[in-house]
């Protein structure tokens, strides 16, 4: 893969390979099915319609149609588009050519382009827990240099969260408004950046502040490369949205075996006093003995500078064409398209010609191009009474939807708890005992880390097995992660800790795994970015909390995070066992 240049534009003229005329154009195997689908439904309704009101005629509820199945026409066009505009909520100019551009995507299908940009946004992923991780195995190092007690340590976490938080809430719409291509790169850059900047901190203080800006960066890698990849998604492919969470685990494991190489080489031992509070002659933690846990900051925020030089340079990422469509940018949507198709050896119908036809021209109608003000205002309606009031249609969806937000928001908060704090625990395992030497820590944390990662691949696997399926895996897997939590706690002896630290993250991955696939599933499609996103809404918020919780409980009793952190695991586990849908074998709605 060579170096491409990240400003090069292109037209459509520049892949005048891939054009098709509409009648002679290939239609995907699943836009050919859904509109069978309709095709019957609207035959089977006409048909009742018309032997309600006679029944000598109901031959005549027959629908002569002599077109060739899957062949394409701008009328069958423009039916679609009228069907899928009924089912969404907004007819203007810019939402018919953007149902237009969806199904010229469809129909190009999944390719190269697509499976190149899984990868590239799975590093924001990737990012998302690397730098969760990095906090975590960062925190034992702050208290022997600056002085900041273990409890009060843990401030610093609560600074990366509150980063995460904002970065969460303001890079979805800025992408909106700035573009997915700029905020897409922008996010792991800032990462990348504040990451090596923590790493030349001199003060608690500072190292706070870095780790806030680095969470702003952080915080807008899922919604951004989420909103960007599936907009470059085929819909019959949209399953790998949720195959992204398996970058997750690929984080923490990244992060943990760059600290085992560092931290417990370059470390201070835990027990010491910063050189600054103690006499001269003194043992003591200077900057120069405790450079490990600066070494582990540096290394990440290379890596993700790294994968932003990926994304950046090494790969062409065109605009999302939604984008361009509502800043008036019709030309350049259409050479998007272009472009995917030729990256995909594909062929593509589409051109202005018939965006106008389906929309209207550009010079005739007004509410083609939406401005940043009408853009803020439909990612808020994502949040009115009126989208969020379908999600409750129905008591088993009103009830599945209520408990699975109360997942969202317990786990949110639950697996901080203890994982955001597990280097912590780890070395302070039995308070009237000498603190784990550095090395058995960091050991044991990377051994958790390379068992958990297999939980998220089995998960795809569990969650069709008859009988079992989504609600039967993912209870499971929140039950005996509970448990192992509580178990954690009953003994000090190190390889006791590792044993149930290395269950607790295999089960706990499976549990995050079919949290992630089956939210989207369970919502109707009008209304799924709604309800996934007041999910993350609670669970961000929830984990923001975490860190308050830790350190008042943990004043109390050093063991008290663990107990709540167990708590809400099962607390989920319960509503869990409430799920009155299972979404295994059935059709997204």
């Amino acid at each position: 893969m060579g170096f491409l240049n990240p400003f090069g534009k292109y037209d459509a003229d520049d892949f005048p390979d891939v054009y098709v005329p509409l009648h002679q154009a290939p239609r995907h195997p699943s836009v050919v099915a859904a509109n069978a689908g309709r095709t019957r439904t609207s035959i089977s309704e006409s048909s009742d319609a018309k032997v309600d009101q006679d029944p000598e005629k109901k031959i005549d509820a027959k629908i002569d149609d002599d077109s060739e199945p899957g062949v394409l026409t701008l009328e069958s066009l423009r039916e679609e588009i009228d069907s899928d505009i009924a089912a969404s909520g907004h007819d203007s100019a810019y939402d018919r050519k953007s149902k237009v551009i969806n199904k010229a995507i469809q129909d190009i299908g999944m390719g190269r382009y697509q499976w190149k940009l899984f990868g590239l946004c799975g590093f924001g992923w990737l990012a998302d827990n690397l730098w969760l991780q990095g906090v975590a195995l960062t925190l034992p190092s702050l208290t022997p240099e600056f002085g900041v007690s273990t409890t009060n340590a843990r401030y610093t976490t609560l600074s990366l969260f509150t980063g995460l938080c904002i970065g969460a809430v303001c890079w979805g719409t800025a992408s909106d408004v700035i573009g997915r291509r700029l905020a897409f790169n922008t996010t792991l850059f800032l990462a990348g950046v504040f990451g090596l900047a923590v790493g030349g901190s001199s003060s608690w203080i500072t190292v706070c502040a870095l780790y806030s800006c680095l969470g702003l960066g952080v915080g807008g890698n899922l919604p951004v490369d989420g909103a960007l990849f599936l907009e470059f998604l085929p819909f019959a492919s949209g399953n790998l949205l949720t195959m992204l969470s398996v970058w997750w685990p690929a984080g923490q494991l990244i992060g943990s075996l760059i600290a085992w190489g560092f931290l417990p080489n370059y470390s201070c031992s835990s027990d010491l006093q910063p050189c600054s509070l103690v006499d001269a002659g003194q043992p003591c933690c200077s900057k120069s003995m405790n450079m490990g846990w600066r070494y582990l900051n540096y290394t990440m925020g290379a890596f993700t500078f790294a994968m932003f030089c990926c994304r950046f340079f090494f790969f062409h990422l065109f605009e999302s064409p939604k984008f361009l469509l509502s800043r008036g940018r019709q030309r350049e949507a259409v050479s998007v398209v272009y472009g995917i198709a030729h990256a995909n050896n594909a062929k593509t119908w589409l051109t202005e010609d018939i965006l106008n036809e389906i929309g209207g021209h550009p010079e005739q109608v007004t509410d083609m191009k939406l401005s940043t003000g009408e853009i803020v205002k439909r990612q808020l309606e994502k949040f009115s009474t009126q989208r969020i009031a379908p999600l409750f249609n129905g008591w088993k969806l009103g009830l599945n939807t209520g408990l699975l937000w109360f997942c969202w928001a317990t786990i949110g908060m639950g697996y901080p708890l203890f994982n955001a704090f597990l280097p912590q625990y780890l070395t302070q395992a039995d308070p009237n005992a000498p603190p784990e030497p550095a090395s058995v820590v960091y050991r044991n944390y990377a051994i958790t880390s390379v068992v958990g990662v297999p939980g998220s691949i089995i998960a795809c696997y569990t969650v069709n097995i008859k009988h079992v399926g989504r609600k039967g895996t993912i209870a499971l897997a929140t039950l005996l992660t509970g448990i192992f939590l509580f178990l954690f706690t009953r003994s000090t002896d190190p390889s006791y800790q590792l044993t149930f630290t290395c269950l607790e993250a295999f089960f706990q991955n499976i549990m995050y795994g079919v949290l992630y696939a089956y939210t989207p599933e369970v919502f109707p499609a009008p209304n799924r970015g709604t309800g996934t996103g007041i999910g993350s809404f609670f669970n961000r918020v929830a984990g923001l909390c975490a860190p308050i919780v830790a350190i008042n409980a943990g004043k109390a009793n050093p063991k008290a995070p663990i107990y709540a952190s167990g708590g809400l695991i099962l607390a989920a586990f319960v509503a869990m066992c409430c799920f009155p849908i299972e979404t295994r074998g059935k059709q997204s709605l």
